[in-house]
C-alpha cells in the first residue's frame, strides 16, 4: 500500500496550523491499520501515528484510559519514548518515561479488567499518573510544534514526497 499525500491538502492543513499538517499524515496512516499493512509503514510513519493514538487517548481519559483500553504495552513497551525525543520533543519522552515506570510497577492493577465505578475510582487511587496527565495537557501544544516542526523538515521520512 501506498502513501497518498496530496500536495495541495498538505499545503492547506499547514496554513491551518500544526495539528492540521500532522493530521494529513496520521489520517493516511491510520488506513493501514484498516487493511492490516501496519507493517508497511516505516519507523518514523508508524511512531507519527502512535503518537495520534497516544494523544487521542490522553485528551479522552489520560494514562489510565489509555491503559484501559489496552495501549500500555503499545506505548509502553515499543521504542516510543525513544522516538518522541528524537523527533524533538524531549519532555514528552521524559514524560513517557515516568509514565512507563508507574505503569511497570503497576501494569497488573492497571489493566485488570473493571467496571465503570471501578475505572473512575482507578483516577483517586492513581493520583501520580493525574499529575503527569496534567503536565501533558498543559505542554500538549508544544508537543504537536515539535513533532510538525521535524515532520516538516524530514518529510521524505514521512511520505514518498521530497520536500
Amino acid at each position: 500500500m501506498k502513501i497518498n499525500i496530496n500536495d495541495e491538502e498538505l499545503k492547506a492543513a499547514a496554513t491551518s496550523g500544526n495539528d492540521a499538517f500532522l493530521r494529513v499524515f496520521t489520517d493516511e496512516y491510520r488506513k493501514f491499520l484498516e487493511t492490516d499493512e501496519l507493517q508497511s509503514l516505516n519507523a518514523w510513519q508508524y511512531f507519527l501515528l502512535e503518537f495520534a493514538i497516544f494523544r487521542d487517548e490522553m485528551d479522552e481519559g489520560g494514562f489510565l484510559q489509555l491503559i484501559q483500553n489496552g495501549y500500555g504495552p503499545y506505548i509502553f513497551k515499543n521504542p516510543f519514548a525513544k522516538y518522541m525525543r528524537l523527533m524533538g520533543a524531549v519532555d514528552l519522552s521524559k514524560l513517557i518515561y515516568k509514565a512507563r515506570d508507574f505503569y511497570d510497577a503497576h501494569q497488573k492493577e492497571l489493566e485488570e479488567e473493571c467496571t465503570e465505578d471501578e475505572f473512575i475510582a482507578k483516577y483517586e487511587r492513581y493520583d501520580e499518573l493525574n499529575d503527569l496527565d496534567d503536565l501533558f495537557i498543559e505542554d500538549e501544544d508544544k508537543y504537536v510544534s515539535q513533532l510538525a516542526h521535524y515532520v516538516d523538515e524530514h518529510i521524505s521520512d514521512f511520505t514518498n514526497k521530497q520536500k
